[in-house]
């Protein structure tokens, strides 16, 4: 017996079969295009979305045909959304969260509202990336379509919707919308108000790991499920995928080591505090029940995809072989570069859109070996930064359970470790959304009492890198270097509106 557990991502799914051990019985993965119809405008159509789940779902219980599915629970990244008619008709395509149409209407909420008095409501600063400035954008700019709007879904509640289950929407999706009121756990009148958006327009609030409902014979048809199989609401992938890395609890602390490289902390109450503000952190609730979570995050990948096509052009595809060859030809010593991973803005705590990467120290040999090692220091030094802004707020943690394509350099594993002083735990399963929405469902069915039990049954360590005393040591000035450098290249934005990306 297994649960059916998938992961949308923004231009990619994945879909699991995990059994009650946390084992993954099967996987599998499909991509779609997101569509660029105007510069700064990102779109899809959702039907793109639900075939791609759908398919993928199918395909992931044919290639298990004797493991049963129990239940299904959808999990997605944040911010996009879909305006929908009375009917349930599609209106207008997806607006993702990359999207950047609605740079002046993001800083019309913070002059509206207030920076302070918003981040107090919803945990957030005001940024294009979130639904509510995009609402304003489509009310200026495409009233017809705004007031025909019945329903403006998320993409787990317009997947309830489409398998003809009533749209729910958990307070860790519903606080991406930036129009989520943390401390009283319900949609923000304050801030829907200013904005001209009617409550009723927004999906109905609740915990993630609610059971929606069951899924008739032609749905479970369409998933590849039994009849009757019921449907788990998931949440906001960076909550769900601290889950299945163990993160449930207060202090401790999850990292996502992706194109985007997030640090991710738990706590029994949000941190609505002046630090928390001047480095605009986010803190919303945990998709575990009276928990919350507060990340910070910086663009990581990205910068090594572009060193990739750099170094080898159309020979780029291989790139663990390449990253695998680099590595073993890099220096033990620190490189001396100073390279910021900024190619499309930094992130915490400034969000200046405006940053971009740059490197400093290059000689005549310089190495593509040394370059790489370079990159690494610079993502572990902006790890470092970013971490100390989640303490200078508050949270305390000494370890950092990790997850992503980041975790296949052991290499940048060990500078990471040396350069935020933190132990590093690599976590046997890699694909943390699709667990962590496993675990939702297994305690949502009564397989385990809570979230707590599932992780001491279904999460296991792979192997735990230490923080180096020595190694810290010869980093230190390496790290004093790239503040310094940094601090000359990115600079706080007077307000938080100017889009330097979103989290993937």
């Amino acid at each position: 017996m297994s649960i059916l557990s998938v992961d949308i991502g923004s231009s990619r799914c994945k879909a699991a079969l995990i059994a009650a051990t946390g084992e993954v019985r099967s996987i599998r993965s499909a991509a779609y295009t997101p569509q660029h119809p105007r510069p700064g405008f990102v779109e899809i159509d959702p039907e793109t979305l639900f075939a791609a789940v759908t398919a993928l779902c199918r395909e992931v219980t044919e290639q298990s045909p004797g493991e049963a599915v129990e239940a299904v629970c959808f999990n997605s990244h944040g911010e996009t959304f879909i305006p929908a008619g009375a009917d349930g008709s599609l209106l207008h395509p997806a607006i993702l969260n990359a999207d950047s149409r609605a740079v002046r209407e993001a800083e019309w909420c913070e002059r509206e509202i207030g920076r302070e008095r918003l981040f107090r409501i919803t945990g957030h600063i005001s940024h294009p990336m979130y639904p509510v400035p995009k609402l304003i954008w489509l009310k200026r700019n495409a009233p017809e379509i705004f007031a025909a709007t019945h329903r403006f879904f998320g993409v787990t509640d317009y997947l309830l919707f489409r398998l003809g289950l009533e749209p729910l929407i958990d307070f860790s999706h519903a606080a991406r919308f930036m129009a989520f009121d943390v401390a009283r756990g319900a949609w923000s009148d304050e801030v829907l108000s200013a904005a001209g958006i009617s409550p009723q327009s927004l999906s109905t609030l609740v915990q993630a790991g609610t059971i929606a409902g069951k899924l008739n014979r032609q749905f479970a048809a369409l998933l590849g499920a039994p009849e009757d199989t019921p449907v788990v609401v998931g949440g906001h992938d960076q909550a769900v995928g601290a889950i299945g890395l163990g993160i449930v609890d207060e202090g401790r602390a999850a990292g996502s080591l992706g194109t985007y490289e997030c640090v991710l902390v738990v706590s029994d109450r949000p941190q609505l505090n002046a630090a928390a503000l001047e480095s605009s952190l986010n803190t919303y609730p945990h998709a575990v029940p009276a928990k919350y979570v507060t990340i910070a995050y910086f663009p990581s990948g990205i910068m090594l995809e572009w060193l990739n096509r750099l170094l080898f052009g159309d020979a780029a595809g291989d790139a663990d072989a390449h990253w695998k060859a680099l590595e073993a030809g890099a220096p033990d010593e620190p490189t001396g570069l100073l390279i910021t991973p900024h190619l499309i803005g930094s992130c915490n705590p400034e969000f200046d859109a405006e940053a971009r990467a740059a490197i400093g120290g290059l000689t005549p040999d310089t190495s593509g070996s040394r370059l790489y090692k370079g990159v690494l220091e610079g993502i572990a030094c902006e790890l470092a930064l970013v971490s100390g802004c989640l303490e200078s707020a508050g949270s305390q943690f000494g370890h950092i359970h990790v997850a992503g394509g980041g975790t296949r350099s052991p290499l940048g594993l060990r500078l990471r470790a040396a350069l935020t002083g933190k132990t590093l735990h690599l976590m046997r399963c890699q694909e943390s959304v699709c667990l962590g929405g496993a675990m939702l469902a297994y305690v949502a069915l009564g397989a385990y009492p809570d979230l707590a039990h599932a992780a001491a049954a279904m999460v296991r360590e792979h192997s735990c890198i230490l923080a180096d005393a020595a190694e810290q040591h010869l980093y230190q000035p390496q790290f004093a270097g790239y503040s310094q450098f940094r601090s000359t290249l990115v600079h706080p934005t007077s307000s938080g509106a100017r889009p330097a990306g979103a989290i993937r």
